[in-house]
């Protein structure tokens, strides 16, 4: 018999990680279309972020707690539910909710947990996975042979691109702020690690790869990166904005982007429609879960925090040295 509460994690107001505190509230149940999951682990990304600092709010009808993916076993089901059953170990793509006990998620979002990992894991793949995925291979239509740049190597959507692009059969240039960083990437099959601190990243891809130039460029930093991008990308290349570190309002020349017939596109995740989240969802189950059972892709676990230290988590992804996903285990 499920529990009437449970312990969630709730943004008092917008701030700092020091805003993140323990709650309570109802179980919830899930709609007819819904899995109710009792969360063994919850992944945080930057989205984590910038919901808790007021610039992200939960989309209508979501919950409002943070958390965008989670894994565990299912504990009940909708009326309409066909794919899932109790006691099913899944992970799932949530619209907010995973920072708690138990979320419900959509069937069309919810996958079988890949066999061979546990709950920290799976729970680490669904938002890295389905950004990645829709954005450098669906959006950017990465092809084996390919480069593909990202910025932001180290993070949980640069380690998950790394290696999902090169056993894809691309070759990966990625950029970093440190020579630990670098070395990271490197390991996990990068071809070339960029210290930005030190190199110019349009001079590196232009010698690593022949002045050919990168096929795609993931990019999460926005600035000055923009204009740069538009240099370091190959003839016909596709450049995808996911997020701006630094800011999204920039002057460039668009000249280049024309005179080399360029493609300048960005997505968010959370607002695709349940329709366009279920075809990503079927076409990683086809194409991606294989290759994690097959061991050539792994997620990258950064540090694993006890749900009622939250806060700490948040340091933790708001430093600036941390490589790959930080996960929350409520037991």
């Amino acid at each position: 018999m499920l529990p009437q509460t449970m312990t969630v994690i709730e943004a008092r107001e917008s701030g700092g990680p020091e805003v993140l505190v323990p709650g309570e509230r109802p179980v919830p149940l899930p709609a007819a279309d819904e899995v109710l999951i009792v969360v063994e682990a919850a992944g945080i990304n930057r989205p984590d972020v910038l919901q808790r600092q007021g610039l992200y709010p939960a989309p209508k009808g979501a919950s409002d707690l943070l958390g965008l993916e989670v894994a565990g076993a299912v504990v009940a089901v909708g009326e309409d539910v066909t794919r899932f059953k109790e006691g099913d170990f899944v992970c799932a793509l949530v619209n907010g909710g995973g920072y708690a006990e138990f979320a419900v998620a959509p069937e069309a979002t919810t996958l079988l947990a890949p066999d061979g990992l546990d709950a920290v894991q799976a729970a680490a793949l669904p938002e890295t996975i389905f950004t990645v995925w829709h954005n450098v291979f669906e959006r950017g239509g990465l092809q084996a042979g390919d480069w593909l740049l990202v910025h932001g190597g180290a993070s949980g959507i640069g380690t998950t691109a790394i290696q999902l692009a090169t056993a894809l059969g691309a070759k990966v240039i990625v950029t970093v702020g440190s020579a630990d960083k670098a070395k990271a990437c490197e390991a996990l099959g990068a071809v070339r690690a960029i210290n930005y601190t030190q190199e110019d990243f349009v001079e590196v891809v232009r010698e690593v790869t022949g002045k050919h130039g990168c096929d795609v460029i993931l990019d999460m930093v926005g600035g000055d990166y923009i204009e740069r991008n538009l240099k370091a990308a190959a003839l016909e290349g596709t450049i995808v904005q996911i997020a701006f570190l630094k800011t999204s309002k920039v002057e460039i020349d668009l000249m280049r982007l024309m005179m080399r017939r360029l493609t300048l596109t960005g997505s968010t995740l959370r607002a695709q429609t349940p329709e366009a989240k279920a075809r990503m969802a079927q076409a990683i189950e086809e194409r991606v879960w294989p290759l994690v059972t097959a061991g050539k892709f792994k997620p990258v676990i950064d540090s694993t925090f006890p749900l009622l230290e939250a806060a700490d988590a948040h340091r933790r992804i708001d430093a600036p040295d941390h490589v790959g996903k930080i996960m929350l285990k409520t037991a």
